[in-house]
């Protein structure tokens, strides 16, 4: 497979993007509007801009950090059933209605409540865009820092490494952080980055607006970098 990123910054609090400030980048994110669901991979659209998708156990606070990081309330919906949306959603980002970038949120995976087969069909959807999707420009995985990486994340990070070894940039951002004391909060993030395998990883709490501004920073630069396979130069991007 052919390396198509620029991996990210290995301290991202300490790098700058190029001619943008962070409230910028914000700004960029908060232009974020629905584009289309697919409940099956086909029925993606191909796409001639960088895609970064956003996965994670159910409950993991994948809908409020979309949500939180774009500065909307229901751009990325909750279901009180966690484990019943079943659709990979994207968002489009770009001023003035054009689309320079894409947001993809994935389905929440590892709910008790689902039936198995439905676990097993979105495991195998899930995994196959992360592993075929041609504009993929970067993974974000949710992790309640309370609960660490589970198997089903490991299993994951399993599927993907081909690609960030490769370069895709990865990482892991530790969702309610604000719910440990200092202490339990570095030590959960020691643990996360060396269990990333090339990954990075953050704190983030949406509460306390804790790791906002270096989500913003990686996610621009991620988009940044990227530039697209020969092969994908045809696609046209769909504007909203």
């Amino acid at each position: 497979m052919t390396d198509r990123t620029t991996p990210a910054p290995s301290s991202p609090a300490a790098s700058s993007a190029p001619d943008a400030d962070v409230r910028s980048m914000h700004s960029w994110l908060h232009t974020a509007r629905f584009l289309t669901t697919a409940p099956k991979l086909e029925h993606l659209p191909p796409l001639a801009v960088p895609e970064v998708a956003f996965v994670g156990r159910s409950n993991a606070g994948k809908s409020t950090c979309i949500n939180t990081l774009t500065q909307q309330r229901r751009l990325a919906f909750a279901s009180k059933t966690p484990g019943r949306t079943q659709s990979i959603n994207l968002f489009s980002l770009g001023r003035k209605g054009e689309t320079d970038a894409v947001l993809a949120d994935l389905p929440g995976y590892g709910y008790a409540a689902v039936p198995r087969e439905a676990k097993l069909r979105w495991q195998r959807v899930m995994g196959n865009y992360l592993l075929t999707r041609p504009n993929l420009a970067g993974v974000v995985m949710l992790v309640d820092p309370r609960q660490g990486l589970t198997e089903l994340d490991d299993l994951l990070l399993e599927a993907i490494r081909p690609r960030v070894e490769q370069g895709l940039p990865f990482l892991v951002l530790l969702t309610k952080s604000d719910k440990l004391n200092h202490a339990e909060a570095q030590k959960a993030l020691s643990i996360a980055r060396l269990q990333t395998g090339g990954g990075q990883a953050l704190l983030f709490s949406a509460l306390k607006r804790k790791g906002l501004d270096d989500v913003a920073r990686l996610l621009w630069q991620w988009t940044r970098g990227w530039t697209p396979a020969p092969e994908d130069e045809a696609a046209t991007p769909t504007q909203p």
